[in-house]
């Protein structure tokens, strides 16, 4: 487990190490931008402990409500109803759920980085 915490690219977003475009983030959870998203404010949503799949998460329920809450931020900020939903693990070993408004209908451009953030932050 240290082994994977140690080489784990999130683990090292939460710590610091490598940057990212936050949008969320409290003790537990840490919320940024996809650096390849698939539509304007593409959304990662993590556990700051490493957790290998999202169902190892031991209070999923108070995670969900972190990704809901950043799910509707996402429709307020990128004019769409319809925001997708993945739960994720393959590429990354560490737990994460990508949320992104539906990519041919958000308003925005999805390389905005900074602007998608901000839009993003003011709906929280």
């Amino acid at each position: 487990m240290a082994d994977q915490v140690e080489n784990c690219v999130f683990c090292k977003i939460v710590a610091g190490e490598i940057p990212s475009t936050k949008v969320y983030e409290d003790d537990a959870y840490l919320a940024f931008l996809d650096i390849r998203p698939q539509a304007p404010g593409h959304t990662l949503i993590i556990p700051k402990q490493h957790y290998r799949w999202v169902w190892d998460v031991p209070n999923v329920g108070e995670y969900f409500e972190r990704v809901r809450s950043i799910a509707l931020a996402l429709q307020s900020s990128f004019g769409t109803e319809e925001v997708h939903c993945r739960v994720i693990g393959e590429e990354v070993p560490h737990a994460h759920v990508w949320v992104y408004p539906a990519p041919n209908k958000a308003r925005g451009a999805k390389d905005a980085f900074s602007e998608n953030a901000e839009r993003i932050r003011a709906a929280l």
